[in-house]
């Protein structure tokens, strides 16, 4: 299985540029004629992406060329997005292990069936990207199921109570709350696989067939990523409300 391309050319950076250039301004012309007032955002969120990916790409190369740096590189992936999950569930004691625990199991659970069953050879070129795409999955299903749980906890803080005052524990209170918030994370993700090659072609998928892979090796490949993302987001998204209801001993304060 491959997952790199060809190199960018020289001659190819020129076109690059003006096509970015001409996405956000699109962007910033619909912002502005919907008065969504964020023009500045679009344009920071895609400079920062830029100057990003640019680093990554250099930091991928070295992991790549030392494959031994591949489970730091993970763990480093790891740690920023329960950083920037927690970050989301703002106000919340503990919040970065809650996040970290979630996006970890979410993303060990997917990664392991995958990887036990040789389906996916352990080779740093395979386990990092794909590695990377499980924790990312983990981290929007945590993020996601979490304010959701916090949210309706903090609107229906008077049903959170009233089970209290039957004697209830705070996982017992917020049981059917927990449950709504992990199920409607999930959505998304189920929305994808449903939809696969339907409503649209996947990333991996295209970027296979653009580095030269087969149209069945490409399926292949696009295949264990929905199938371990739909995993990944689905233990995640289960683990970090059961582990916030039982925190949720005081109404959540605002974020």
């Amino acid at each position: 299985m491959s997952w790199h391309a060809a190199p960018v050319s020289p001659a190819e950076v020129g076109p690059l540029a003006v096509a970015l250039l001409l996405l956000v301004a699109v962007a910033v012309v619909a912002g502005r004629a919907g008065g969504l007032g964020q023009e500045r955002a679009v344009v920071v969120a895609v400079a920062r992406a830029v100057v990003q990916v640019l680093v990554v790409g250099v930091v991928i190369g070295v992991v790549l060329a030392t494959p031994v740096l591949a489970p730091a590189y993970l763990a480093l992936a790891l740690a920023v997005a329960s950083g920037t999950s927690a970050r989301q569930l703002g106000g919340l004691r503990s919040a970065w292990g809650v996040t970290g625990l979630a996006i970890g199991v979410g993303a060990a659970a997917a990664a392991l069936p995958v990887l036990l069953t040789g389906a996916l050879e352990r080779d740093a070129r395979d386990v990092v990207p794909f590695g990377a795409q499980l924790v990312g999955g983990a981290m929007t299903a945590t993020t996601l199921a979490g304010r959701r749980l916090l949210d309706d906890a903090r609107q229906q803080w008077d049903v959170v109570e009233g089970w209290y005052a039957l004697g209830a524990t705070p996982r017992q209170a917020t049981a059917q709350l927990a449950r709504t918030a992990a199920a409607r994370s999930v959505g998304p993700a189920l929305d994808q696989t449903r939809n696969v090659g339907l409503v649209v072609l996947p990333g991996a998928f295209v970027g296979l067939l653009l580095g030269g892979a087969s149209p069945l090796e490409a399926a292949r490949v696009q295949l264990l990523v929905l199938a371990g993302l739909l995993a990944a987001e689905t233990v995640a998204a289960v683990v970090v409300t059961r582990l916030l209801a039982r925190a949720l001993v005081l109404r959540p304060v605002e974020a």
